[in-house]
């Protein structure tokens, strides 16, 4: 794809120098690729599936503004010779935009500071952000920040047939039908799924009064360091309104709860600074982890029906087994929830 893609995007940006294309990061909805260009460099994020609206472009350029006058540094974006922000990839079915390239790397989480730095960021991006009832193209909320999947919308994984030609590996002691697919993680989710309907009793809509425009997606490979140790905020994609309290409430997890063992005392630290900082959300009830149960569970379906479906494209099915991993690992108890009500609740 690189030598095609390099070719469309110097005709398409007016280029004169060659365009070399290597490849980056990718998440659940994009490829980054890096574009060498003489002495310049850009990242041209491919984004897979629905383009973003012209709307959503707009707000996103808009509340990126607001963010770096707040003092939030993010890569600046690019519009083509023509004047778009958005393209269609050569071959269709994929979208590109451009940005400044910069060179990042994850934080340092074991950084003292990090907390700290990560809670007056987050405090920033909340009071520049204005209030919004409504997502960009001025449809109602947004329900994947609010409400969690039925029991009938899982997958029956059981019942699920792999293709023979990529069958996976049968798991040396296999519990059913689901094993015997291939479909590894079948018990897994099954015993989570059985959870859910403690876990959720308080995932419910927002008050409308309460919603800012928010980043919505502010997890640790979206939130990275360059190389003064500086953060920057990257792919605000997700762009839309919730309340600040519930995406504060979401990092927290996001950022210091991997697993089974949650690090308390950094959850402290991020949200003293956060507080200290005039953020305006607070986390009060077990309603405010509504965003961050929602969205972790959304993501886990979407992942699963990329997962299972015969006809994605193998790359895709391949990240979404890997993000099935780690959905299932990172997905908070009740217990969980509980010690950082009482923890926020505190002060």
């Amino acid at each position: 794809m690189g030598t095609e893609l390099g070719a469309y995007v110097r005709e398409a940006f007016g280029w004169d120098a060659d365009v070399v294309v290597s490849a980056g990061p990718r998440g659940a909805l994009g490829q980054i690729w890096r574009l060498d260009v003489g002495p310049a460099r850009y990242a041209l994020k491919e984004i897979f599936g629905e383009p973003p609206s012209e709307a959503l472009i707009e707000a996103e350029l808009a509340f990126g503004r607001r963010a770096a006058e707040a003092g939030v540094r993010l890569p600046a974006g690019h519009r083509d010779r023509d004047g778009r922000h958005l393209l269609s990839a050569p071959g269709g079915g994929t979208w590109l935009r451009l940005y400044d390239w910069v060179d990042l790397r994850p934080v340092d989480l074991a950084a003292r500071a990090t907390p700290g730095e990560l809670g007056a960021l987050l405090a920033r991006l909340h009071r520049c952000a204005p209030a919004a009832a409504t997502e960009p193209d001025g449809g109602p909320p947004d329900a994947w920040y609010h409400q969690v999947p039925t029991e009938q919308e899982w997958p029956r994984v059981e019942n699920h047939q792999v293709p023979a030609e990529e069958e996976r590996p049968r798991a040396e002691c296999p519990q059913g039908p689901a094993e015997r697919a291939g479909v590894a993680w079948a018990g897994r989710l099954a015993e989570r799924v059985a959870t859910l309907p403690e876990l959720c009793a308080a995932v419910a809509p927002a008050d409308p009064a309460e919603l800012i425009v928010c980043h919505r997606d502010l997890h640790p490979e979206n939130v990275l360091a360059d190389p003064s140790g500086a953060l920057v905020v990257v792919d605000w994609d997700n762009l839309g309104p919730a309340v600040p309290g519930r995406e504060l409430a979401r990092a927290l997890f996001d950022w210091f709860c991997d697993g089974p063992d949650a690090d308390l005392d950094a959850m402290r630290a991020m949200y003293e600074a956060y507080v200290r900082e005039d953020g305006p959300g607070r986390i009060r009830q077990a309603a405010d982890f509504s965003m961050l149960l929602a969205g972790r569970l959304n993501f886990l379906l979407a992942q699963t029906r990329v997962a299972l479906d015969p006809g994605a494209e193998r790359r895709h099915r391949e990240w979404a087994e890997r993000e099935i991993d780690e959905a299932l690992r990172i997905l908070p108890t009740p217990r969980q929830l509980a010690d950082v009500l009482a923890l926020t609740a505190s002060r």
